[in-house]
């Protein structure tokens, strides 16, 4: 079956549909963590900081509806932040499947490190990452969290590289 291209949503609509979807992951993050009692480590923290600028990008993009110039602006913006989320996801992943004799010794917690440290030790800190980033709690699919967050930044990545080149106002 072909579609006409009045099947293809706006631009306006496209940057919408990713903040809900960006509202949803947090909404989902947050049930996991009081309800199912997944408590987030800092590299899951970074990455919920990271969705939630996403959402703010693409929800300033869809109320603001811009043209060609603006559009790629914020599809710019947007393209940027699911890379460096992405980032931290991968090397999330990439800690879990790291054999049990290299995973690194448990340090102290985020808000410990968030009093003691400038903000850029902090980052630097929480990217090395720690034992507890190395466990996988929850999984769907076989995937665990940061698997699923991976793939969501990435289809953000997608999101808007087509944004880049979408003439659909």
């Amino acid at each position: 079956m072909m579609f006409s291209k009045t099947t293809f949503l706006s631009r306006r609509a496209l940057y919408l549909l990713g903040f809900l979807a960006c509202a949803g992951l947090i909404a989902f993050a947050l049930y996991l963590q009081h309800k199912l009692g997944e408590d987030p480590c800092a590299l899951c923290i970074f990455q919920r900081v990271a969705v939630v600028a996403l959402g703010a990008v693409l929800l300033i993009a869809g109320l603001h509806n811009p043209q060609t110039v603006g559009n790629r602006i914020y599809a710019l913006l947007a393209l940027v932040v699911a890379s460096v989320g992405g980032s931290i996801a991968t090397r999330h992943v990439w800690l879990q499947h790291l054999p049990k004799d290299q995973v690194p010794e448990c340090g102290p917690g985020l808000s410990y490190l968030m009093e003691t440290q400038p903000w850029l030790q902090v980052f630097q800190n929480v990217l090395k990452g720690s034992g507890e980033c190395a466990e996988v709690g929850w999984t769907f699919l076989r995937l665990s969290i940061p698997e699923w967050t991976l793939i969501c930044f990435a289809l953000f990545v997608l999101l808007a590289l087509f944004q880049l080149r979408n003439r659909r106002a």
